[in-house]
């Protein structure tokens, strides 16, 4: 046998396990079983993981089931996990068991290896990967969610009321159907993309809320065989404490074992806040079209050399980074309501592909708003001299008439100065609808706005 290599038995037989390495046969069969795909279990996830068995071992030896000192030596590799030292130890697939039994042996084996324990037996003790695995996902959806999301968006919220106050007096033309409409001031019209984050948070933290409960002390199929029926309680109180958010142990945990509604529902707010991204980012690539020959109501920054062959180009690039983020997150949003309903009789076996697809839509969502807010909403300006040229060009402020004048008589108006090339108060005044004094009265931008 070379020295790269040690053997490991179960019942199924020998195995070799690359010397330097902490897991052991069931890891070992699984990196053989399931080559598929190059998507690995994510480390956010192996560190929610971490703790629910940092949790487990405090528990256990609290109600005197495991021996102090091997909770201890558990706990501190839990930590060395959480701190990335280990990372290397954790390379399943995404693909394997829809359990996600083969993730649970696989740190149940790290965990054994380097503290003289026995996986199953100790590690793994009072759980199952039925109830542990749930358990992780809801931890690390929720820690991800309060320390990089959240946190991402209050940022984002706080930079557009900024862009929205300092641009309140600044009046435009609005737009319809991508055809010119009655005027606001672009400060309100920021003020929309400020209020669709502030609500996205909302939506998130109303969501959270069923995130919170955990599965641990149903073990196989909810009923707490081979556990103590304090066990849920008390890991979950742990939990809270290692972690410093309320988790609460879940009220029924057939439920919690079979669905996954609560990741579904905490999910289809992070697809909210996908399309409200996709609306914004549209937003101000139209409104920062041209320079010269689109909208150009805006300017954003330019950050990078545009075209390989068109030189001096500036292309909106964050709002496209933020689109292609938002198509991704809708497409998994598709993936995880579909594996959500597959949960059959007692237990949910596409539990890996949904944790990975809500874990990547939320790196991806925080991250792509952190670029995204630093480079490009921090720098939008507004042009002043086209917002001026169009808002006095638009035909659509013949609207502030039709209460004097009738709707038939504005439409005229407005028609006729479309086909003649002039003015609304051109045209009201040949026809002598309204003195001039009238006519100034009426197209008062700032009432507009109002």
């Amino acid at each position: 046998m070379s020295d790269d290599f040690r053997i490991e038995k179960d019942r199924m037989g020998e195995i070799n396990i690359p010397a330097e390495r902490k897991w052991g046969t069931q890891t070992g069969r699984c990196l053989g079983n399931f080559k598929i795909g190059n998507e690995k279990m994510p480390m956010s996830f192996i560190n929610a993981y971490a703790i629910v068995k940092m949790a487990c071992a405090r528990v256990n030896s609290a109600l005197g089931l495991l021996d102090p000192e091997k909770a201890n030596s558990i706990e501190a590799i839990c930590e060395r996990i959480r701190n990335g030292e280990l990372n290397e130890e954790f390379p399943l697939s995404v693909w394997q068991s829809g359990s996600g039994t083969q993730t649970n042996m696989n740190i149940n084996e790290v965990i054994a290896h380097l503290t003289d324990t026995h996986p199953n037996d100790e590690v793994n003790m009072g759980q199952s990967t039925n109830d542990t695995f749930p358990s992780a996902m809801h931890i690390a959806i929720y820690i991800h969610a309060q320390e990089k999301l959240l946190p991402a968006l209050a940022t984002m919220g706080e930079v557009l009321k900024e862009l929205s106050v300092r641009n309140n007096d600044i009046i435009k033309i609005g737009r319809t159907h991508l055809q010119d409409a009655t005027p606001l001031s672009l400060g309100q019209e920021i003020s929309g993309w400020e209020d669709m984050v502030r609500k996205n948070i909302h939506m998130l933290e109303t969501s959270l809320e069923d995130i919170k409960y955990l599965a641990l002390g149903g073990t196989s199929v909810g009923t707490g065989l081979n556990t103590d029926k304090n066990f849920g309680k008390l890991t979950a109180e742990e939990i809270s404490k290692i972690t410093g958010y309320d988790f609460e142990e879940a009220n029924n945990k057939f439920h919690e074992l079979t669905s996954k509604d609560a990741i579904v529902f905490f999910h289809g707010a992070l697809k909210a806040l996908a399309a409200n991204l996709m609306k914004i980012a549209n937003d101000i690539r139209w409104l920062a079209g041209g320079p010269r020959c689109g909208i150009g109501e805006i300017k954003i920054p330019g950050n990078e050399q545009g075209s390989s062959i068109m030189p001096g180009k500036v292309n909106p690039t964050q709002c496209e980074a933020v689109t292609m983020v938002s198509v991704q997150v809708m497409g998994n949003d598709a993936s995880i309501g579909y594996a959500a309903s597959l949960g059959n009789l007692e237990l949910n076996t596409f539990m890996p592909v949904i944790i990975y697809n809500v874990l990547q839509s939320m790196e991806l969502l925080t991250d792509s708003i952190i670029s995204f807010t630093d480079n490009c909403l921090s720098g939008i300006e507004p042009n002043k001299d086209t917002i001026e040229k169009y808002l006095n060009d638009s035909l659509m402020l013949v609207t502030c008439l039709t209460p004097v004048i009738g709707y038939d008589k504005a439409t005229e108006i407005a028609g006729d100065a479309y086909r003649n090339g002039t003015t609304l108060k051109e045209e009201v005044l040949k026809g002598e609808y309204l003195s001039e004094a009238e006519f100034d009265d009426l197209i008062d931008h700032e009432k507009m706005k109002k």
